[in-house]
């Protein structure tokens, strides 16, 4: 089937994942960060401070992540994206009107858990069990929801926060998520793939087995790929985090350093797509084994940047590596467990991405308040790379023979 044939014949559901993708967004660091100075000043938080509250928010939704990513096990995703868009909508509205700090930290969980927790989680499920032969390509779609809030809505509320308040732009991100429920539901009115026929479609993971989350988790190759799993959203989500600090930094303005952000994620975009393409083509060990190299190389080059160009540059290999890990992870755990309890077995891994996204905050600022800065930071975050890549090899080495058996 050719790439157009492709998305006509799925537009429904492609379209119905790009967008719970996109309005995800309200919940992701690159979006709170935003409005991180007029948080900081309006409660009066160090960096220290401010990193501790998103660090115990959004540790608190990974905990609970665990229990209710397996929902999508169960529900059909529209009923379940109802519930969680109302939910998101209401985390908004909490967070225009949040009275402080100590409110802060039950906004921050639940933005983070509707947000980057549920909403994600149920994008990615639904495409990597709703399609097989064309795993790859429905993944990649569906995530450039996440790539387009990634691009355009750091611009757009940063310039209109010269003509609102930053609690009044809330009130517009909940409208917003009032706006596109509608659309999603009457998107999946009819779903692709019924919850009722779950167990009988579905694919095998390694040794042809079913895999339980139980199993998964004692099983060695998740160990050996938990760097690289926890990495990418640990440090980009920090790098995000810091965009006010590292702006200051490195002597850029806020809006010139934000408008890096589409470079980023116009390079995360394709490399998302030539993933996806790759996938499908040559299987996902192949990938996995190569996609970090350019995420060492983007920290480095951060590290050293001194100019919007030097760092729009670095932006452009982090951005290689982020796009590739949206698609090949989840592929990743249906191509090696299965897809008859992916929901649950995503939901740990999400946990295990959500409470990495809790700590990389948490910890740069309390390394910025001690005077080590970001730029300082950037050279250990690529060593941790080179070791997750290790990981990474050993782990495909030992276990794509495995797959041979489910086939």
């Amino acid at each position: 089937m050719t790439y157009p044939s492709f998305l006509l014949a799925n537009a429904r559901w492609l379209s119905a994942g790009f967008l719970i993708a996109f309005v995800s967004s309200f919940g992701q660091t690159y979006f709170i960060a935003i409005f991180a100075g007029s948080i900081r000043a309006e409660f009066d938080l160090s960096h220290g401070a401010w990193g501790g509250i998103y660090l115990i928010g959004t540790s608190a939704s990974a905990i609970l992540m665990v229990w209710a990513g397996g929902l999508v096990d169960r529900w059909r995703i529209r009923t379940l994206c109802a519930g969680i868009f109302a939910l998101l909508a209401l985390a908004c509205l909490a967070m225009a009107t949040v009275p402080n700090a100590t409110a802060l930290i039950f906004v921050i969980f639940a933005l983070r858990f509707t947000g980057q927790g549920m909403l994600a989680h149920a994008a990615m499920v639904s495409m990597a069990r709703w399609f097989v032969a064309t795993r790859g390509r429905a993944l990649a779609i569906a995530s450039l929801g996440f790539k387009t809030g990634e691009a355009a809505l750091p611009i757009v509320f940063v310039l209109l926060m010269t003509w609102m308040s930053w609690r009044g732009l809330w009130v517009l991100a909940a409208g917003l998520t009032f706006i596109i429920l509608p659309i999603v539901l009457a998107l999946l009115s009819n779903e692709r793939t019924p919850q009722s026929l779950a167990k009988m479609e579905h694919s095998k993971g390694m040794n042809g087995m079913d895999w339980t989350r139980n199993q998964t988790l004692k099983h060695w190759l998740f160990w050996l790929m938990i760097l690289a799993i926890a990495g990418p959203p640990c440090f980009i989500t920090t790098f995000f985090f810091q965009q006010v600090h590292i702006s200051e930094v490195k002597g850029f303005s806020h809006i010139s350093f934000v408008a890096l952000f589409p470079i980023f994620t116009v390079v995360s975009s394709l490399s998302m797509i030539a993933a996806g393409w790759a996938i499908d083509r040559f299987s996902t060990p192949r990938i996995l084994a190569v996609y970090l190299v350019p995420m060492i190389v983007g920290f480095i080059l951060g590290a050293q940047s001194g100019t919007l160009f030097e760092m729009a540059f670095a932006m452009s290999f982090l951005g290689l590596s982020q796009g590739a890990a949206s698609v090949l992870l989840p592929a990743f755990w249906a191509e090696f467990y299965g897809t008859r309890n992916l929901g649950s077995i995503k939901a740990m891994a999400a946990a295990v991405m959500v409470a990495a996204s809790a700590i990389g905050p948490g910890l740069s600022g309390v390394l910025i308040d001690q005077g080590i800065d970001f730029s300082q930071q950037m050279i250990g975050i690529a060593i941790y790379f080179v070791v997750a890549i290790v990981g990474v090899w050993i782990g495909m080495f030992r276990a794509t023979p495995l797959l041979s058996v489910a086939a």
